[in-house]
């Protein structure tokens, strides 16, 4: 072998490694993932995205607690481990959902004594009602307070769920959301709150690229609750609908408790959409589904996670066949775990859980074990729950627990549609891109 060879043969080496970079990104070659944008967004779905990267990407870094408490020692003359609980519990168009989230919770706590407590110490629950009046929330949480609860779970309502955050952050009590969607509400970044569920947004995600990528519909008019719920919750589906270049050509709004809707149908009718979209509680949206059917409309039906409820079905009755909604999690899985959940909540209360309950269940199980592992230090609880180590992929009856920088749950959302009268429940698909939109001028 002559020194030119041996001088062509590095050459050789170092222009296949460089092909190698440019047809393989650096990322793929070592297996290593891409850093998901902030919720779990897709590169086309990031605001301004398309014209230019954030100087700062805002919820990325964890806000740390730097206060005082981590010092206190435990208390040792307790005869109960106290964990509260806010709900809607009466008063409240969410009442059933809240006894719903109040039982999910109650079965954890009864199941966690039955395995000995705290070191032998039973825990208790200490159920609060959410009324939904602007400051009452704030009054409930200070009761726990006095009552000297280590951490608490609440609530459904988005304005109240805001309102005992703040509150928590002022008395220092752990906290931990199962009900509410709403996405500002860990983007308020108060270092004393995980939520445990999907976010409007991810299902907003999930149902944008269903109807507009799976089903290919492209004029779509929306029928949502006049409420925060409502207009929150559509915002996220408007904002992405929009991004992939399909402004919504229609929306209009009820009122809950609302039960005749035939102005707001034949605006709908005179948009002429090639489908509907729902967001509001499982009575309105099934009420308006029959009237949308008498008056003529058969375009297919889409709605939020709330239409996946036996409410929704028992009103909306063969009317709802083919309505396709997104859910949090799949009761149906041939998951041990929640197998026997399903049974037991079952067996004790007679009904089966909603996602309320099986969230909450999960939720008071994360508490519980929090409290177990730090020991009675509200300060030491939030830190296990917050540290994105502890809790980072936890297996519980509704999925895998995937936690951003906020404390949000991006996890899994599934969708079901309406068969023979039951939802029937499969993957969301994956968030594909459209290359012939990628050159539209949409925020």
């Amino acid at each position: 072998m002559n020194n030119q060879d041996q001088l062509m043969k590095p050459r050789i080496l170092i222009f296949a490694i460089l092909t190698l970079m440019f047809v393989f990104p650096v990322t793929d070659l070592f297996g290593q993932d891409k850093k998901l944008n902030y919720g779990n967004t897709t590169d086309e779905l990031v605001p301004y995205g398309r014209f230019q990267k954030a100087n700062k990407n805002f919820f990325d870094d964890v806000q740390e607690f730097t206060g005082a408490g981590r010092e206190k020692d435990a208390p040792t003359d307790l005869s109960e481990i106290r964990i509260g609980f806010l709900g809607p519990l009466e008063g409240s168009v969410m009442t059933p959902q809240g006894i719903q989230m109040l039982q999910g919770a109650t079965l954890a706590i009864d199941e966690a004594n039955k395995n000995g407590g705290y070191n032998g110490i039973p825990f208790k629950l200490m159920p609060h009602n959410d009324v939904g009046l602007w400051g009452a929330a704030a009054n409930e949480v200070v009761k726990m307070n006095d009552e000297k609860v280590w951490a608490f779970m609440g609530s459904i309502d988005d304005i109240n769920t805001h309102v005992a955050l703040r509150v928590a952050l002022k008395l220092e009590i752990p906290m931990v959301n199962t009900g509410d969607p709403d996405p500002t509400l860990t983007e308020t970044r108060i270092p004393w709150m995980i939520r445990c569920i999907g976010d409007d947004r991810q299902s907003s995600y999930a149902l944008v690229n269903y109807v507009y990528r799976e089903k290919s519909h492209s004029r779509i008019a929306v029928l949502r609750a006049d409420n925060r719920y409502g207009r929150v919750g559509i915002m996220e589906f408007r904002d992405a609908a929009l991004r992939l270049g399909y402004p919504l050509v229609l929306e209009v709004r009820f009122a809950d408790g609302e039960t005749s809707f035939t102005p707001q149908i034949e605006r709908i009718i005179k948009s002429s959409p090639d489908a509907v979209v729902l967001w509001g509680n499982a009575k309105e949206t099934a009420l308006i589904v029959n009237q949308m059917r008498e008056m003529g409309i058969e375009q297919p039906i889409y709605g939020c996670d709330r239409l996946m409820s036996k409410v929704f079905l028992d009103i909306a009755k063969q009317n709802a066949e083919g309505i396709v909604t997104t859910c949090q999690y799949n009761p149906n899985l041939e998951n041990p775990a929640l197998i026997s959940f399903n049974k037991n909540y079952n067996d004790v209360y007679g009904m089966e859980p909603d996602v309320f309950a099986a969230h909450a269940y999960d939720g008071m199980n994360l508490i519980i074990s929090a409290i177990q592992k730090a020991g009675l230090n509200r300060v030491l609880i939030r830190d296990l729950l917050t540290d994105l180590k502890t809790f980072q992929g936890y297996e519980g009856v509704t999925g895998e627990l995937i936690l951003d920088a906020s404390w949000n749950d991006i996890g899994a959302i599934w969708m079901t549609e309406v068969r023979d009268g039951k939802f029937v429940f499969f993957p969301t698909p994956s968030l594909t891109s459209d290359k012939s939109n990628s050159n539209k001028s949409t925020p």
